[in-house]
C-alpha cells in the first residue's frame, strides 16, 4: 500500500494480536506512518427471548481505556510511527491520560455520537484547564511523560505488576455496597 499512495498511511490495529508490540513495529517497518490503538470490533449478542442475533451498537465507555493506554505507554518512544489513541474517550480526563502515555492524537466517536459535535469544545476546554492548572505551556511538555520509557518505575506497565495488583486487591464489604449499586473497595 505504501508504494501505491503518497498520503500518510494509518493502520487501525486490533488488540487481539499475540504480540501487539511486534506487529506495531512490523507495520511501521512496512511503511505505516501511524498506528491507531485500537480498532473496536462490533460484536453481536443473542436475545434469549426472541432467539435472534442482536447487532446493536454499543458505544465505548471510559473503562475501556486501559488496554490501549497500556500499549500506547509501551510503544511510545519505541517506534517512529505516530500513535493515535482510540476507545473510551468520554471526558478530558481520558484525553489527558492518552497524551501522558505518548499518544500524538486522541480520537473519539462514541462521545460525539452520545453528546453531539459540540462536545469537542468541552473536551478541548477540559484539556486546556488541566494544562493551565499544572502550568504546562504545550502538549509537547505533556506527551509521553508517563510512557514506559519515561517512568522511573517502568514495571508499572509490565506483566510482573499483575502480582502486585492481585496482592493489593481487597474484597468489597457487602454491607458497604448494599442498596447503592456500587462497589466500594475497603
Amino acid at each position: 500500500m505504501r508504494a501505491a499512495v503518497t498520503i500518510p498511511v494509518a493502520i487501525k490495529l486490533s488488540p487481539y494480536f499475540s504480540s501487539v508490540g511486534n506487529m506495531a513495529l512490523a507495520l511501521h517497518d512496512a511503511g505505516a506512518d501511524a498506528l491507531v490503538l485500537f480498532n473496536r470490533f462490533y460484536q453481536p449478542d443473542i436475545d434469549l427471548t426472541r432467539l435472534q442475533v442482536l447487532t446493536d451498537l454499543r458505544l465505548s465507555e471510559p473503562n475501556e481505556i486501559r488496554l490501549p493506554l497500556l500499549w500506547l505507554a509501551v510503544l511510545a518512544g519505541r517506534t517512529r510511527a505516530s500513535l493515535a489513541a482510540s476507545t473510551g474517550v468520554t471526558s478530558a480526563d481520558e484525553v489527558v491520560k492518552y497524551l501522558l502515555v505518548g499518544a500524538d492524537v486522541v480520537m473519539t466517536t462514541s462521545s460525539l455520537l452520545r453528546l453531539g459535535p459540540g462536545h469537542m469544545a468541552t473536551l478541548l476546554a477540559g484539556l486546556e484547564k488541566w494544562l493551565d492548572a499544572r502550568e504546562f505551556t504545550s502538549l509537547q511538555h505533556v506527551r509521553g511523560i508517563m510512557s514506559q520509557r519515561s517512568m522511573r518505575d517502568p514495571q508499572a506497565f509490565e506483566r510482573a505488576n499483575y502480582i502486585k495488583i492481585l496482592q493489593e486487591f481487597r474484597q468489597p464489604d457487602p454491607a458497604m455496597t448494599r442498596g447503592t449499586g456500587r462497589t466500594k473497595i475497603v
